[in-house]
Order: C-alpha cells, then sequence, then structure tokens
C-alpha cells in the first residue's frame, strides 16, 4: 500500500494541470506546475515550479506571500520569459521545507494573468502530496542478526590486577565517604531556596545576549543557544520534557497540561525560527537574532504572572 501511494504521489507530481478560458481574458492563458519530489526528510527542501503560457502582450502577477502551510517558503525566484511562436511562457521557482512528518500536501494558490486592456484571469496551481519522513530512517530495512559474545581470554596476573584496583577503589570510596561525612552540614542550618524557572531563564538569555557569539559569526550555535533556554525552562515551569521532542510534541504537550494559546502561539513562532537556523541553514541578520532572543524573553516574563497565581493557590 505504501508502494502504491508514493507511486500514486509520484504520478501526480509529474502531471501537468492546464487551466484553458475562453477567447478574451488573456488569450486563452494555460498554467503548469510540479514538484522535484513527493518524499523528503524533515527540515529539507522541496521545489514548486509554476509555469504561464500567455499571449506575448499579457504579463504574470506572481503572488506578494504565500500560505502553503504546513509548508514555510524559504526563497521565490521569478525566472525570464520565454517566447516561441507569438506565445510567452513566464516561470517561477518558490523553495519549500517543512518540519513536520507524514502525509502533508501543498495547498493550492492563484496566479494573476493580465491583459493590455485590463481583464483578468486567475489561474490555480496543483495540490501535491509529499511524505516527510524522519531523519535517519534505515530504507534498505536490513535486519542484523544479533552477534554472539566476545571470548576473553583470562591469565592469574590479570586476575590480579583486578583485585589490586578493586581493593584500592574500595579503600578509595571509604576515604571519600568519611571526607564527606565531616563536611555534612547542619541538619538544623537554613537551606537556601533554588531560583524559579523564569529566573534561571532570564538570567540565562542575558548572558547569552552579552556574549560575543553573534560577533563571532556564529549564527547557528546562537540559536541553538536560545532555543535550549526556552526548551529547558518549559521542562522546569511545565513539566514538559522539551529537550526531548520536536517543535510539535513540544506544542501538543503543552496543550494537554492546559497551557494557554497565547504562550503556546508565541512559543510555536519562536521554535519555527530556532528551527530553521538549525535544520535549514537559514542564516539572519544579527538584529534578527537578537528579535528572536528578545521573543524568548517577552515569552518567559508573559507567564511570570501565571506563574506567581499557581503559587498563591
Amino acid at each position: 500500500m505504501r508502494t502504491g501511494r508514493l507511486v500514486t504521489s509520484a504520478l501526480v507530481a509529474c502531471g501537468i494541470a492546464a487551466l484553458v478560458v475562453p477567447a478574451g481574458a488573456a488569450a486563452q492563458a494555460m498554467l503548469r506546475s510540479a514538484v522535484d519530489t513527493t518524499l523528503l526528510t524533515v527540515g529539507d527542501r522541496i521545489t514548486l515550479t509554476v509555469s504561464v503560457e500567455h499571449a506575448s502582450d499579457a504579463s504574470v502577477a506572481w503572488p506578494d506571500s504565500l500560505d502553503v502551510s504546513p509548508f514555510e517558503v524559504l526563497a521565490a525566484r521569478a525566472m525570464a520569459p520565454e517566447t516561441t511562436r507569438g506565445r510567452t511562457t513566464s516561470s517561477a521557482a518558490f523553495q519549500l521545507t517543512t518540519f513536520e512528518l507524514g502525509a502533508l500536501e501543498i495547498p493550492s494558490f492563484d496566479v494573476t494573468v493580465r491583459s493590455p486592456d485590463g481583464s483578468e484571469q486567475r489561474l490555480s496551481i496543483n495540490r501535491f502530496a509529499v511524505e516527510v519522513v524522519s531523519v535517519g530512517v534505515d530504507e534498505g530495512g536490513d535486519i542484523r542478526g544479533i552477534r554472539g559474545p566476545l571470548s576473553i581470554p583470562v591469565s592469574a596476573v590479570r586476575i590480579a590486577l583486578w583485585m589490586l584496583a578493586l581493593l584500592l577503589a574500595t579503600a578509595g570510596a571509604y576515604a571519600v565517604g568519611r571526607r564527606l561525612r565531616r563536611r555534612m552540614p547542619d541538619e538544623d542550618a537554613p537551606v537556601e531556596p533554588l531560583l524559579p524557572p523564569h529566573e534561571i531563564a532570564l538570567d540565562a538569555l542575558a548572558r547569552l545576549e552579552a556574549s560575543a557569539m553573534l560577533e563571532r559569526g556564529a549564527i547557528k550555535e546562537f540559536h541553538i543557544g536560545v532555543s535550549d533556554i526556552l526548551r529547558r525552562y518549559v521542562e522546569a515551569r511545565y513539566r514538559v520534557a522539551a529537550l526531548e521532542m520536536t517543535t510539535g510534541e513540544v506544542l501538543d504537550g503543552l496543550e494537554r497540561v492546559g497551557v494557554g494559546a497565547d504562550f503556546r502561539d508565541g512559543l510555536r513562532r519562536f521554535l519555527d525560527q530556532c528551527d530553521m537556523v538549525k535544520f535549514a541553514k537559514v542564516r539572519p541578520s544579527v538584529h534578527a537574532s537578537r528579535e528572536v532572543l528578545a521573543l524568548g524573553r517577552r515569552l518567559v516574563e508573559a507567564s511570570v504572572e501565571p506563574l506567581a497565581h499557581e503559587e498563591a493557590r
């Protein structure tokens, strides 16, 4: 079944969508769209190519912005028109990526063709089914048998050395134990309270902001650091194992424990920007990187008041 679905998706990707209108608006413009693959790993790039054949005196208006969720547009490039036998072909290529897994779909969007008399024609691209798999999948499916234990030759000298090492380790542990018992604090002495999670996170963000990481050009390391700070805060604050989860799993975990939609939406925007740098090799400016850190700080500060209410109860 899986093979059949992939073949069907590949046929759809290689297919041609052509919309024809009666003579008049833009003189029977036709649209073709295709993707270069329908199977990719999370964070990889997929290229969507759109070509419009139209009258030579008409023009194509490409969309200023695209919402192709769950995919994100990394780059868009309009190519020089080509004219053959009185017909012109205008083309554009869109580089997309996604960090979600499973069977996804690139949604349709419209392209406008304008003729000299002011009339317009709207054409829609195909929708494409794409399957996204996680990194590290073994496509060969080779399952190797378990090897038997290796035999280790044992000699009398080796046994003696093991016994000596065991005696030394026991003596060392005893000495360390006695020293620790002497240094044990008084049980009646006051215990210094631990800092709350938001103070720990804000302090870590301040230290990262004051570092020279961005000036050294360590853009990716900076985004990994700021992402880890917010993930540790989520773990300490909401008891969600964010450091071991994908962005989608973190948001699902927060929803299950009843965290509000405002915090979850802000965290999604924050983690998406960090993931674009970590996995998609996007390299933002120093100013944009500092804006990501500022967004993380606002998320932590916005959650301080709800935390105070919970402690009061």
